[in-house]
């Protein structure tokens, strides 16, 4: 698997990834987020207001198991903690 990450400083966002799924074929918005300090990938979402008023959220890659969903976030996980060792986290103060 073919990924690309892209550093973002922003709140709880460590990068954003995008990955080849195929080729040609890629997937967007992947995010790493930094949560009560453990990293997690978080796979995009499409959102929608039903005619309930209420919102409703669609997982855009579907899995036939957790498992394989656990195991596919891990390598995602790996790869991006091989890039982090090579890129390092660059923090701007503004004084």
């Amino acid at each position: 698997m073919k990924i690309k990450f892209r550093d973002v400083s922003a709140g709880i966002v460590e990068a954003r990834a995008i990955i080849e799924l195929s080729e040609g074929v890629y997937l967007n918005e992947v995010t790493i987020l930094k949560k009560e300090g453990e990293i997690k990938v978080e796979l995009p979402q499409k959102s929608f207001k039903g005619k309930d008023g209420r919102m409703h959220y669609l997982n855009i890659l579907g899995f036939e198991s957790g498992d394989k969903e656990t195991l596919w976030k891990l390598e995602v996980k790996e790869q991006y903690f091989d890039w982090r060792k090579d890129n390092k986290k660059v923090l701007v103060y503004e004084g």
